[in-house]
């Protein structure tokens, strides 16, 4: 779905997801038949729907859309559709077992390049366990958009152990993994190399390229969900996409109905992404940073989850914590405390496609 705010003749005029306010007055109450059996079902910042099964089971259920981008080649596009779905599943502590893909492609693309990407679409697939189970393939006449189409992702699991962003509790700890503007720094690098090179160096380029691969958070969210005595400490995961870090922090407070107080210094952000996406005009803390991983959990588990991250050679820190809604979500910043919003659109685009535009190399 794509984020608008609309003028006179109603035509959308910013690209991006729905807004909260716009999935409310667009969305919510149009979504066909009421079914008992739908747990969770679209809800803005829930990352997955969950539907009761017999059993004790329940069924998850993510989309997204497929990357097809030339800029960053085959590989990387497939990469980003099989593990920007697999990153929303994460958010239930488990992975996804069940994948159906819809591709909607150029006719230029050549059928080398198809099973290319389709190759390794299979690839990313089996890596993290997930049968390809059906789909739809084909070729559209004008169809040059770097949205190839788009897939699904299932699994059943057990519905004592799975969580929605909107089990965040008041009291909870906020941590994220990684670091801020992870996936906007790595694509602007590899797309626009000559420019980054000149202005950052050699040095900074390649460590903006090499994060690309740690765009998927699968591995965080498995490693932060423990099955020992602290195993319902987490109690709410959130995959952050468009909007950022913040905008994550915003969205699962919003989705679990509490306010929250998220400390700007605390926030991780490493020089590679800082450097790449100041050449662009972005702040890597408000633009698409792919790869982190919100947690909420008990304040008492927080060190513990840490650690095991850690283990797995992963990067974690405490941001902030959730309270009561009526405490507002707020940044503290340079000793004051100020309401934040996620931002209306995520600046990525603009700042990609003007460098497009401009001829940046």
């Amino acid at each position: 779905m794509y984020n608008s705010t609309m003028c006179s003749n109603s035509r959308a005029t910013t690209t991006g997801k729905l807004t909260g306010i716009n999935f409310d007055n667009w969305v919510s109450g149009r979504c066909g038949s009421p079914r008992r059996e739908v747990r969770i079902g679209p809800r803005f910042g829930v990352d997955v729907s969950i539907v009761d099964l017999p059993g004790d089971m329940v069924l998850a259920q993510t989309s997204d859309p497929l990357s097809l981008i030339p800029s960053l080649g085959l590989q990387e596009s497939a990469w980003l559709s099989v593990h920007l779905m697999a990153n929303d599943m994460a958010t239930t502590g488990h992975a996804p077992q069940y994948g159906q893909f819809v591709l909607n492609l150029p006719p230029s693309l050549s059928t080398a390049d198809f099973k290319a990407y389709w190759g390794y679409i299979d690839r990313y697939c089996t890596d993290i366990g997930v049968a390809i189970t059906g789909g739809h393939t084909g070729f559209i006449a004008g169809q040059e958009s770097t949205i190839a189409g788009g897939g699904t992702l299932t699994a059943v699991l057990p519905k004592a152990t799975t969580r929605v962003s909107s089990m965040a509790r008041v009291g909870d700890t906020l941590l994220v993994t990684k670091y801020c503007g992870i996936s906007s720094a790595a694509i602007l690098a590899m797309s626009f190399p000559h420019t980054v090179k000149d202005r950052c160096g050699v040095e900074i380029h390649r460590e903006a390229c090499n994060a690309f691969y740690q765009t998927s958070s699968l591995r965080d969210a498995l490693a932060a969900v423990n099955t020992g005595e602290d195993g319902q400490a987490v109690s709410a995961m959130h995959d952050v996409t468009e909007g950022g870090v913040l905008g994550a922090l915003h969205e699962l407070a919003v989705a679990s109905g509490n306010g929250a107080i998220v400390y700007h210094s605390q926030l991780p952000v490493a020089p590679a992404q800082t450097e790449v996406c100041a050449v662009f005009d972005l702040d890597p803390y408000s633009c698409i940073g792919a790869g982190a991983m919100i947690i909420a959990c008990r304040p008492a588990a927080a060190g513990s989850i840490i650690a095991r991250l850690s283990a797995d050679r992963i990067p974690c820190v405490e941001v902030g914590r959730l309270c009561a809604s009526t405490e507002g979500i707020q940044l503290e910043k340079d000793g004051a405390r100020i309401p934040f919003t996620r931002s209306q659109s995520d600046p990525y685009w603009a700042a990609f496609f003007n460098a497009h535009q401009t001829g940046l190399k």
